[in-house]
């Protein structure tokens, strides 16, 4: 039982922003407590003002144009908004850490990762160098840095995603704080990597008895980690219980509204109108995919198999998930069925034509037939064009539009079919939300007509209720024009609810292949089972109950060598790579 001390009071909380259009108030009047030893959840969309909270308990708000208009933050019966910066400087990572969501932005790309650690150690606990070195080994043992001896002379970009979060958290702890905030720092992660990330700070919380306020949207992820949970909506608390009752019996809409977006495996998968377990069989492969490859050099006789001899078709009219771990080589496929990557080896077949032997003017007039919807609707989305231009360019290009009038025609048709609306023609992206401008990527995409669409990670940016809305406008369309899916994503979940088939790639390789119902209920290969077993699942109760998985590094340890696999069909329609008989 925790002792229900409070160690950081927020009362009556007010903060805005000085905008051109005058004042925003991003967090309205909240009040909460965090206990000696617990994990309180904010939980939210963007926007909602998580992340303005957080910051603004260590004044990491810019200011201006962030200022506080009333309202008190106390830590240890301080009072934190009245401290001047030299002030706050001694309770930043002493007393309170920080995690942030990206790592690669909290680390010094041109600094090796110990020296950074002990940096920390140096500064907040006046250390020796010999000392800091010591201690700054531990805490990367700590936080499950296998090999750390050596890892300590790395540089940031030696690491994976997952391992330099967990530096970022050795870091953060590096004084032992009292409170520990973590502001989304999962979220850029796997599914497997952000469960490790979550088992460190648990065993972290355990075993020191630090406080956590622990940020995100994933309602998914607060079940296992939290104690209670506060829901934020446009700047204010709608809701506050503890987590248990909070997923039993939410009161808020916008809480329930949260829990129903939540993509849940154990619910049987929504096969489309008349599908049946025969449908896709006798349909003619649209795409056709043989001995694949795709290796990349680096550096003086190394070589990365990114994608390596692998095999498999889609039906037409039909999703195919393309799920595994980042570095296992699904976008890498994507782009490489494209030919946006050039293939190193393999037959690519698209209604029977080898696009593979196509010059790229052929190639040009063939992606008509086979579009892309990119992982990140920010950055794919030119910021100096007008929608109308973006959409518009598609059909330039494709000479699919002859006159003006007949060219912003189509465009307001194809923002009306993603759900938008066609005024929305003369913004410029900025003016859209995330999931807006993913409608308006998924809106470019369909502007040729075409059969085909590889939709990479199209999800991963977005919060999980525009999930939701994203899937189901792709399901429509599917049924609408027909469209032929390659769902690339890291996110099983989802992946099981919009694919008819799924492929679990690993190390390059093609490892199990199976109809989604059947590979979820009788998953066969152990990075599979890894897979699923990481996966946050939206009940307290048995999120509690959970076994550990098998991590990654494990994994690269134990699993058979799969250059010396192939894949074999183990039932009807399950494909599993297993050994090869010697």
């Amino acid at each position: 039982m925790k002792d229900l001390v409070p160690l950081l009071k927020v009362k009556d909380l007010h903060i805005s922003f000085h905008t051109r259009d005058g004042e925003l108030e991003a967090v309205r009047g909240i009040s909460f407590e965090v206990n000696k030893g617990e994990t309180l959840g904010i939980v939210g969309e963007s926007g909602s003002g998580k992340s303005v909270t957080a910051r603004s308990i260590l004044q990491l708000l810019p200011s201006p144009p962030s200022f506080l208009k009333s309202g008190s933050i106390t830590f240890q019966e301080e009072e934190l908004t009245t401290k001047t910066e030299k002030e706050m400087q001694a309770v930043r990572g002493h007393d309170i850490g920080m995690i942030f969501q990206d790592p690669m932005t909290s680390l010094n790309p041109t600094m090796r990762i110990g020296p950074q650690i002990a940096e920390s150690l140096i500064k907040r606990k006046k250390l020796s160098k010999e000392e800091a070195k010591r201690q700054a080994i531990d805490l990367m043992k700590l936080v499950g840095i296998q090999h750390s001896e050596e890892r300590y002379q790395q540089y940031p970009h030696e690491f994976s995603g997952g391992m330099r979060q967990r530096i970022v958290i050795a870091i953060a702890l590096a004084s032992q704080p009292a409170l520990l905030i973590a502001d989304e720092p999962t979220t850029a992660l796997d599914v497997t990597m952000q469960s490790q990330i979550l088992h460190v700070m648990k065993d972290i919380q355990e075993r020191f008895g630090t406080s956590i306020i622990f940020i995100t949207h994933d309602l998914g992820v607060v079940a296992g980690m939290c104690d209670r949970v506060v829901v934020m909506k446009e700047g204010k608390i709608v809701e506050s219980n503890t987590t248990e009752e909070l997923f039993e019996n939410p009161q808020h809409a916008y809480t329930q509204q949260l829990l129903n977006a939540l993509p849940r495996l154990h619910e049987k998968k929504k096969n489309k109108k008349d599908f049946d377990a025969m449908h896709f069989r006798h349909h003619p492969a649209l795409l056709e995919v043989k001995s694949l490859s795709q290796h990349f050099q680096i550096g003086k006789g190394h070589v990365l198999k990114a994608v390596d001899q692998i095999d498999f078709l889609i039906k037409r009219g039909e999703t195919l998930g393309l799920v595994g771990e980042s570095g296992s080589g699904k976008s890498t496929t994507g782009r490489a069925i494209l030919r946006l990557n050039e293939p190193t080896d393999g037959d690519i077949l698209f209604q029977g034509i080898p696009i593979h032997r196509l010059s790229k003017k052929e190639m040009k007039t063939m992606r008509r037939h086979m579009q892309m919807i990119f992982q990140d609707p920010y950055s794919s989305l030119n910021p100096r064009f007008k929608v109308l231009d973006i959409i518009g360019q598609a059909l330039d290009l494709h000479k699919l539009s002859t006159t003006n009038t007949e060219r912003r025609k189509r465009v307001e048709e194809l923002l009306e079919m993603v759900g938008l609306k066609p005024s929305h023609a003369d913004r410029y992206p900025h003016e859209f939300s995330g999931g807006q401008r993913q409608r308006i990527g998924i809106a470019r995409a369909l502007a040729v007509k075409p059969q085909l669409i590889v939709c990479d990670e199209p999800l991963s940016a977005l919060d999980v209720s525009i999930q939701a809305q994203i899937v189901r406008l792709l399901e429509d369309l599917q049924k609408k024009l027909g469209l032929t899916y390659l769902f690339i994503a890291h996110d099983l979940s989802m992946v099981k609810h919009i694919s008819d088939r799924v492929a679990v790639m690993y190390a390059g390789k093609i490892v199990e292949l199976a109809e989604s119902e059947e590979l979820y209920n009788n998953p066969q290969h152990p990075y599979t089972k890894s897979l699923l077993s990481a996966i946050p699942i939206p009940d307290p109760k048995v999120e509690a109950k959970k076994e550990r998985f098998v991590s990654t590094e494990q994994m690269d340890e134990d699993i058979y060598d799969l250059q010396n696999a192939e894949l074999v069909e183990i039932s009807k329609d399950h494909w599993v790579a297993i050994p090869k008989a010697q």
